[in-house]
């Protein structure tokens, strides 16, 4: 009985020096406490199923148990209910967590990937983007996260669904770019028929269709393109304020750029290449009057006219 109490003790940290030593010299103390250490990195998550350790702890505490005349039922069981309530959890959270594959892929600043789908479906990532999705309940759900820009080229199927933080972009089978930046949200329908949602705005875009909301304000457009020219390594844009047209230019080269002397929101059409710095400086630069230097490897300086 000492022993079990000792155990009890332990478990509510309520030993004494002189306990801690004796507790610490028993056989099964660094079993114990290797139990202990090993269940603390486990954490609950919304998987965990406490019924089951509910379950668990009803069926010992109503377990029928030989009555011996003169001896009390012991005590010891609720130290190692503890124990096994902290293994059951742990446990359905290891073998949830483990069987679940959330799958990742991002690009970083001038870089581009292209990903293939469980289902054969293909997005190219632009450079600063990032798609999530579940691998494993993929075939039952064909949905994934969106952060930047991609090109879709969708496997027909079941639905579709592109989430981002500014809409929710739906299809079955097509192709289609998706570009959801800060302020920025754009939809170009290539093939097929594409459904977006953003707020309370819905629109069905067929082929060459192009959706888009840029600060607050929403336009319909059109393009005779067959896909988007970043995937073809040029950025281009129609009636862009300045300031998105650099944050692009910024993406694709990894440099920072500073405006100087200029009004961010004059609007610019036209592309720039994504393989050249000097020239796709030039391509924004000339048609709007600019100058401008690189300072660095990484940092640009662009000059607006003074007067």
């Amino acid at each position: 009985m000492i022993d079990d109490d000792l155990l009890k003790k332990w478990l509510n940290k309520d030993l004494t020096d002189v306990e801690k030593k004796a507790f610490s010299e028993r056989n099964d103390y660094e079993i114990n406490r290797n139990i202990i250490d090993k269940a603390q990195h486990f954490k609950a998550s919304y998987f965990s199923r406490v019924d089951d350790f509910s379950t668990f702890k009803k069926f010992y505490e109503n377990k029928p148990v030989p009555i011996t005349i003169g001896i009390k039922r012991l005590n010891w069981i609720k130290p190692l209910l503890r124990i096994a309530s902290i293994l059951v959890i742990g446990l359905a959270v290891y073998f949830t967590a483990f069987n679940s594959e959330v799958v990742e892929t991002k690009t970083l600043a001038s870089q581009q990937s292209t990903i293939n789908l469980p289902d054969l479906s293909k997005v190219t990532l632009n450079a600063d983007s990032k798609i999530t999705y579940n691998k494993d309940g993929w075939e039952s759900k064909r949905s994934l996260n969106l952060d930047g820009e991609a090109y879709f080229k969708v496997a027909k199927g079941k639905t579709f669904d592109v989430i981002t933080t500014n809409g929710i972009v739906t299809v079955v089978g097509t192709e289609f770019n998706v570009k959801s930046r800060p302020d920025y949200f754009e939809v170009q329908c290539f093939e097929g028929i594409v459904k977006v949602v953003s707020d309370t705005i819905v629109r069905q875009l067929t082929n060459g269709d192009i959706y888009r909301i840029l600060n607050k304000t929403f336009t319909e457009n059109k393009t005779t393109d067959v896909n988007p020219k970043w995937t073809n390594n040029r950025s281009a844009f129609k009636a862009i304020p300045i300031k998105n047209v650099i944050e692009e230019l910024e993406r694709q080269y990894n440099v920072e750029v500073t405006l100087k002397n200029m009004n961010n929101t004059r609007l610019f059409t036209g592309v720039f290449v994504n393989d050249n710095i000097e020239n796709a400086l030039m391509s924004i630069i000339k048609p709007m009057n600019l100058t401008f230097e690189i300072r660095s490897p990484n940092q640009v300086i662009i000059h607006g006219k003074t007067n």
